[in-house]
């Protein structure tokens, strides 16, 4: 049948849950923080941290905020803080679907995936994939 719909008929009283999906605007703002986050964490990882000139400097113990946000983030990453923002806001937001979270999940996400956590934040990109198939949640 060329016209039929690819879903079944609705029943007389019963409704499909509208799914958690951001709209066009949503996505406008999302997208760009998304990627954001991950050119600033391959500037961390490859401009900063990697760095061999910038690495003898902040560890010869140059006073900057640049060597200070170096030192943070190696700290934050050496104790799996990226994948692990990533996965507790992906695991909330698969409970209960929130754009906040899912925003906050997917920068945890590119950060974690370039600076070194890369399992627990790729696990944490399928959680957030898979947010995208469940109802939203109800306003309160």
């Amino acid at each position: 049948m060329h016209g039929a719909p690819p879903y079944p008929p609705l029943v007389m009283g019963t409704s499909r849950p509208d799914l958690f999906r951001p709209i066009g605007r949503q996505w406008a703002a999302v997208i760009p923080l998304g990627l954001l986050a991950l050119g600033w964490a391959f500037y961390m990882r490859y401009g900063v941290i990697q760095h061999t000139p910038t690495g003898l400097a902040c560890d010869a113990g140059l006073p900057t905020l640049l060597c200070r946000t170096r030192s943070a983030t190696i700290a934050i990453y050496q104790y799996a803080g990226f994948g692990a923002l990533a996965l507790a806001a992906a695991a909330v937001n698969l409970w209960r679907p929130r754009l906040e979270l899912f925003v906050l999940g997917l920068i945890a996400a590119a950060l974690g995936i370039v600076l070194y956590n890369v399992t627990l934040s790729g696990l944490a990109v399928a959680l957030l994939i898979l947010s995208l198939a469940r109802p939203a949640a109800a306003a309160t």
